[in-house]
């Protein structure tokens, strides 16, 4: 193992967004064991500290790899394509309209029946975005394009979040 290694090729996984969600949680689970600090407890503690960092690496990349919007986000980077999510807002008018319309929706929801109506239609929008940068980035190799329908996809997680303040709030 090399601590310079992309995530893919720490977990032997090949480049690209499609993954096997299992096959990543037992790469995991066999790079922990590899890598456990108290499989090096005789060699000292020299040898425990570089197996935390070890440790920490595969954590650090199994979170990136096994959720699918960090994943998406990471190849963009990895690809050249940064997502600049902090300064780059900019986004299709069709999307900024679907954004104000889930809002008002939000607002205006009365019931658990409204709040899951818009839950509905929200997921199938992320099975969709995730459709979308999984060909973008395996298919046609687009990882600019890609990192606007990421950049897409963390609004509809954050909105996502909001959908279940709001169904709390209905519940109280």
């Amino acid at each position: 193992m090399n601590l310079q290694s992309d995530d893919f090729e720490l977990f032997a996984l090949p480049v690209q967004f499609a993954q096997n969600r299992a096959h990543i949680d037992s790469r995991w689970k066999e790079l922990q064991r590899e890598a456990h600090p108290d499989r090096f407890a005789a060699q000292g503690a020299a040898a425990q500290r570089v197996a935390m960092q070890w440790s920490v690496r595969i954590n650090e990349a199994y979170q990136r790899l096994k959720d699918p919007l960090k994943r998406a986000a990471y190849l963009c980077e990895m690809r050249g394509a940064p997502l600049r999510a902090e300064d780059n807002t900019a986004m299709p008018t069709t999307f900024l309209m679907q954004q104000m319309e889930w809002r008002e929706a939000l607002e205006e929801a009365q019931s658990e029946a409204d709040v899951d109506s818009l839950e509905a239609e929200v997921t199938e929008a992320r099975r969709a975005l995730l459709a979308e940068c999984e060909r973008l980035l395996d298919e046609a190799q687009d990882a600019q394009a890609a990192a606007q329908q990421v950049r897409a996809l963390m609004f509809v997680a954050r909105f996502a979040r909001d959908i279940e303040v709001r169904r709390e709030q209905l519940q109280q």
